[in-house]
C-alpha cells in the first residue's frame, strides 16, 4: 500500500496516511465514525519526499505491516518550516461534511489590483493582516530576515475586501462576512494615513472555521529566499459546475 504524506494547516502537523488525500479529508473531517464536523486544510507532499522522508521514520515497519492506516503523526511542530516548498505538491480544501477541493500550484502573476488587501495567515501562526502589499510581496515581507520580526516560511491566503480594497470609506460592502467592518475600515485608514507602514493586524488569531467563498485569487506559502508557491482557486464558473458538490457544501459553512 502506498504511504501518502501530508502535511495539515490547522492546526499543524505532518501525518502519514494510506488513505488517498480525498478519503483522507473526509476523515479528518468526519472522523471514522462519521459523527463529528470540521474542516480541514492540508497539503500532499511528493512521493520521492515521503519516501526519503519515512524512511528516517522510526515507526516506518508499522505502517509496512499491511495494515491500513489512517494518520500516523509524524510531527506537530515547525513541521512547515522543515518541509522544502518544492515538495508541496497539492493543497487540499475540506468542507465540514467531508467534500474536499484539490488545488494544485499554478503561475503567479502579479496584479496591480486593489489598493489595499486582506491576509488571513494558517502556518505556523493564524493573524488576519491588512496591507498594502500585494501577495508575493507580503510572503517576502514577513519572511525577510533582516526584519526584526520574521517567519522562516508562511502559508496564508487573500480574502476579499470588495470596494474596501480600494476605499476605508466605500459603502454597500454589508455582504462581507466578517464580524467587525467598523474595525476593519479602521485598520485600512490606519494605513492609508501611514504611508511607510505596509502592515495592519486586524484579528490576532483565526477564531473559527474559514469562509472558502471568501478567498481571492488563492493560497500561498513564501519561505525565505524568495522560495514561493501559488495554489490558484478556480474561477467561480467552475465551483459551480465542475465543483459543485464541493462548492455547495463550502456555500453551507457560516465561518468567520
Amino acid at each position: 500500500m502506498t504511504i501518502h504524506l501530508y502535511l495539515s494547516l490547522i492546526p499543524e502537523a505532518l501525518v502519514a496516511s494510506h488513505l488517498p488525500p480525498d478519503e483522507y479529508g473526509a476523515y479528518l473531517s468526519l472522523g471514522p465514525k462519521k459523527r463529528s464536523h470540521g474542516q480541514a486544510i492540508f497539503f500532499k507532499l511528493s512521493d520521492a519526499y515521503a519516501r526519503q522522508k519515512l524512511d528516517a521514520f522510526p515507526g516506518i515497519a508499522e505502517l509496512r505491516d499491511g495494515r491500513v492506516r489512517r494518520s500516523a503523526y509524524l510531527g506537530i511542530h515547525n513541521v512547515l518550516a522543515q518541509t522544502p516548498i518544492e515538495a508541496i505538491e497539492s493543497l487540499h480544501l475540506t468542507t465540514n461534511d467531508g467534500h474536499v477541493l484539490t488545488l494544485l500550484p499554478g503561475e503567479y502573476k502579479p496584479d496591480p489590483g486593489p489598493r489595499y488587501h486582506l491576509y488571513q495567515e494558517f502556518c505556523p501562526v493564524t493573524p488576519r493582516v491588512a496591507s498594502t502589499l500585494e501577495p508575493k510581496e507580503f510572503g517576502a515581507a514577513i519572511t525577510d530576515t533582516t526584519q526584526s520580526v520574521s517567519l522562516p516560511v508562511l502559508a496564508y491566503a487573500e480574502l476579499i475586501l470588495e470596494r474596501l480594497g480600494d476605499d476605508p470609506e466605500a459603502s454597500g460592502v454589508d455582504n462581507l462576512p466578517y464580524r467587525s467592518i467598523e474595525h476593519l475600515r479602521d485598520c485600512l485608514r490606519e494605513l492609508r494615513a501611514k504611508q511607510t507602514k505596509s502592515t495592519k493586524l486586524v484579528v490576532r488569531y483565526l477564531e473559527q472555521d474559514v469562509l472558502f467563498r471568501t478567498i481571492l485569487g488563492g493560497f500561498y506559502v513564501a519561505g525565505q529566499g524568495g522560495a514561493f508557491r501559488f495554489f490558484p482557486m478556480p474561477a467561480r464558473e467552475e465551483l459551480e459546475t465542475t465543483h459543485y458538490a464541493w462548492w455547495r457544501s463550502a456555500l453551507r459553512s457560516t465561518g468567520i
